[in-house]
Formats: structure tokens, C-alpha cells, sequence
């Protein structure tokens, strides 16, 4: 964090100092794992339920890290530590100070579901002109954005982070740090009920991001979402599928590897292709057009973002086997992606099959989002729903006949076999406390 002394932190975050160190020496990027720190680095020490950071202090620093922020120093050690009540406070004091001296577009990126394949494509088509710096992974709460912000060095010229939350007010410490230049929300949907109540909550909770930024930033919305098209905000652009969107899909098409569309702006029309599977990557696709539109990127520096786009994760990873075709969204889900994920399925030729689990976090609704999960896929004409989890009980009973449940993964797949058929399409669902990856680790084994 160039311009940041570890005199400075200190004083920033109101913490004492155990030495006296180099007027001139600077902290690094944030690491909370003192096994992956290096030469330079600032670790931070987090007290755990399991594992308590400080008992690793001097570790860190014998690796040449700069500082260490904790909340007690190890007898002896008289290398620098900033010693401060608070840890998280503490390292968003010194965060939001390094992000004040920051001269470049940072493009904030929340909502219900698709913010890290948002953050992806956004990343992809940016780095066609700017060198990127982009979240790591998902690491979007309340130690990762401060950790995305410390990782900007003086060759980056955009950064895109994610910034995820559960509850009311996160936004806003996050925002406090990022202070975004630029927003793109993705849906309004059913994550983190439990905590937010209803998707009125979501809303409101999400857009807590807005007080921290310029009343002129561009805020980029689906605008196939009815509460975010509406949103009062002066530099609004709406994309999606719909007619009063101001950027929209057209001419949609798939192969099961790859969507195919148009994206009409402002009276242009440009063909692009999306390595990737499932109807939300052209949403996806929509929202990283629009933020090059409004970076100034060409059409073609935009094509060829959007055709560089990498999967991360299991995050719809198509895999064909010879004998079926398996589509692995094993990563997460929640209402609104599990329908995007039919959706698209429903869209292939061919048997269709559903290998749904929980979805978590949904609050006290969850039995009746889960049983209408499975009326949903029996109307959009999947062929079997497979399922495993207490909630997914209701999946298969919205799914009726088509519907089966099993009580444990094991038995989930001992009995693939007999349910699959060569040729079949089968996608893999669930919230990731389910792992159902070894569901579709075990489908690439028949």
C-alpha cells in the first residue's frame, strides 16, 4: 500500500506500536494467512474459533513481512506489530486512508446472485485496454474487499470488486472502503432471507453502496428486475432481455457450450459469443458490455472480452463425457440461479435431468421456495429431479412423479446407474454446504 508507513496505519487506527520502526517503511498487501505471506506484506492476525492468528505472529515476521496487526504482541518479539482492540476496524481505518490516495475507476459489483462470473466478465473485458486488478476468488465480505483494496499497486489502472453481504449495514462498511466510481447490481433475489428478511430488505441493503459514491457515477442495473429498473438514480443504464431495457440481448441462441446473441446499444448491434453455459452468462455478458460502454471501450474490445471470459469455479462447467454431458453448478444456489439453470437446460435437446439440493439461508420460507423449485422444473419439462437434503424433500414433492429423494449423497450416487441413460443432459445444483461436486465427480466416473 504505497503511502502508507506503518507509522501512518498506526496512527490512522488509533493502535500503539511495540518498536519504533523506519519513518519510511511501507505496508504491502493484506494477508490473513501467515503460510501465504511474503517479503513486504502486512498480516493481519484474526482471532478464530479454531485458530488464533496472534500464536503466528512471529512466524509471519520471520518472513519478512513489514507489520503485523493484531490484538497483543508475542513476549519478546520487538519487530513491528500494531497492537489495537479491534483488528477489523482497525484494518478498514487503514484501507479506506490507502483508498483516498487512489486515482483510478474502481467498479463495485453486488447483488442476490452472479457477482463473481459479473466480476469475471467485467475483469475480462476491461483488461482488453486497462490493466485490471480484480477480487480474488470471492473473497467479497468484510475481510476481503479491505484485502482487494490493499492489493492496487501503481501499475493498475481499473479494479473491479465484488462486494457481498448477509445483513444490514455491511454495505455500508464496505463502501466506506471501496468508495466505488461505479456499480453494478445483478439481480434482487433470495439470498440471505434469513437475515434480510425479504427481498424489499435485499434492496434496500444492497444500495447502502450508493451513499459512497458520486451522484454522477454510472450505476449499471438488470434491468429486467423491477426494483433495480426503478431505481432513482440519475446515470442509470438498464440491461437485460426486455423491451425497455437501454442495452439488450437479441438474436439469443445456444449449442450447450457456448450463448450466442446480439447486443443492441444505441442503435449498434454487435454479434458476440460467451464460452460458457446457462442463460446468466448473457446477463453477465450485458453487464460487462456496459460498463466498457461507459469506460469508452470499442465494440471490438468488448467482443473480444467477452469471448475471453474464463469459468471460475463450478459455475456451469459443461463436461462431456461420450456417453452423457454434465453440467457442474455445484458452486452455489439459491432461488433465482437454480430457475436460471432450468431455464437454460430446458432449452437443450435431448433428456433432461435435475440433481437439486438445499438451497441455504433462506429464512422461514424456505420449504415452500424449495417445493415450488420442483413444480418449477416439472413445468419447464425436465425428465427427473433427483434430490438430497432435508429442504429438498419439498423439491421432490413439488416435482411429483418426476421427483425422487435421497437421504445422503452416498445414496444419491449409488443409484446413478440406474437412473442415468446415455445421451442424457444432467445438471448438479446446490448451495455448496451441500457438496454436491462429488455428485458430479462421480457422473464423470459412469
Amino acid at each position: 500500500m504505497k503511502g502508507i508507513t506503518i507509522i501512518k496505519a498506526a496512527a490512522v487506527c488509533g493502535g500503539k506500536l511495540n518498536c519504533r520502526p523506519e519513518p519510511e517503511a511501507e505496508l504491502g498487501k493484506v494477508v490473513i494467512d501467515s503460510r501465504a505471506v511474503e517479503a513486504g506484506d502486512f498480516f493481519v492476525a484474526y482471532k478464530g474459533e479454531r485458530v488464533d492468528g496472534n500464536d503466528y505472529i512471529t512466524a509471519a515476521l520471520d518472513k519478512g513481512v513489514a507489520c503485523c496487526l493484531a490484538s497483543r504482541v508475542p513476549e519478546g518479539e520487538t519487530r513491528p506489530v500494531i497492537v489495537v482492540p479491534d483488528v477489523q476496524k482497525a484494518l478498514e481505518l487503514i484501507c479506506a486512508e490507502y483508498r483516498k490516495s487512489l486515482n483510478i475507476p474502481i467498479i463495485g459489483i453486488t447483488g442476490s446472485v452472479g457477482k463473481t462470473t459479473a466480476k469475471e466478465m467485467i475483469a475480462s473485458v476491461l483488461s482488453q485496454r486497462f490493466n485490471v486488478l480484480k477480487t480474488d476468488g470471492n473473497l467479497n465480505n468484510q475481510i476481503g474487499v479491505p484485502m482487494t483494496i490493499s492489493r492496487i499497486e501503481p501499475q493498475h489502472e481499473a479494479a473491479v470488486v465484488e462486494m457481498g453481504i448477509s445483513g444490514f449495514g455491511e454495505m455500508s462498511g464496505l463502501a466506506r472502503i471501496a468508495r466505488p466510481t461505479a456499480a453494478v447490481f445483478t439481480v434482487i433475489g433470495h439470498a440471505h432471507l434469513e437475515f434480510l428478511h425479504d427481498q424489499d430488505g435485499v434492496y434496500r441493503a444492497k444500495t447502502e453502496m450508493l451513499d459512497f459514491m458520486p451522484p454522477e457515477a454510472p450505476v449499471i442495473v438488470n434491468g429486467d428486475d423491477e426494483r433495480l429498473a426503478k431505481m432513482p438514480r440519475e446515470n442509470l443504464i438498464t440491461c437485460g432481455m426486455g423491451e425497455n431495457c437501454a442495452l439488450k440481448a437479441e438474436n439469443i441462441r445456444s449449442d450447450g457450450r457456448s450463448e450466442l446473441f446480439d447486443i443492441v446499444y444505441q442503435g449498434r448491434r454487435i454479434p458476440v459469443a460467451v464460452p460458457a453455459y446457462g442463460r446468466h452468462m448473457i446477463t453477465a455478458a450485458l453487464e460487462g458490455a456496459a460498463v466498457g460502454f461507459a469506460m469508452g471501450l470499442s465494440d471490438e474490445e468488448i467482443v473480444a472480452g467477452i469471448a475471453g471470459y474464463k469459468i471460475l469455479g463450478r459455475r456451469g462447467i459443461v463436461t462431456d463425457t461420450g456417453r452423457i454431458s454434465i453440467i457442474d453448478d455445484s458452486y452455489n444456489a439459491n432461488p433465482d440461479s437454480m430457475r436460471s439453470s432450468i431455464d437454460s437446460l430446458a432449452e437443450l435437446p435431448g433428456r433432461k435431468l435435475c440433481i437439486l439440493g438445499d438451497m441455504l439461508e433462506m429464512g422461514e420460507d424456505a420449504p415452500k421456495m424449495h417445493y415450488d423449485l420442483g413444480t418449477y422444473a416439472a413445468q419447464k419439462g425436465m425428465d427427473r429431479v433427483l434430490c438430497c437434503g432435508e429442504l429438498s424433500k419439498e423439491i421432490s414433492r413439488g416435482a411429483r412423479e418426476i421427483g425422487r429423494h435421497y437421504d445422503t449423497v452416498e445414496e444419491l450416487i449409488a443409484a446413478l446407474p440406474e437412473v442415468i441413460q446415455t445421451g442424457d443432459r444432467v445438471l448438479v445444483k446446490a448451495s455448496r454446504g451441500m457438496h454436491f461436486e462429488q455428485i458430479a465427480e462421480a457422473l464423470k466416473e459412469l
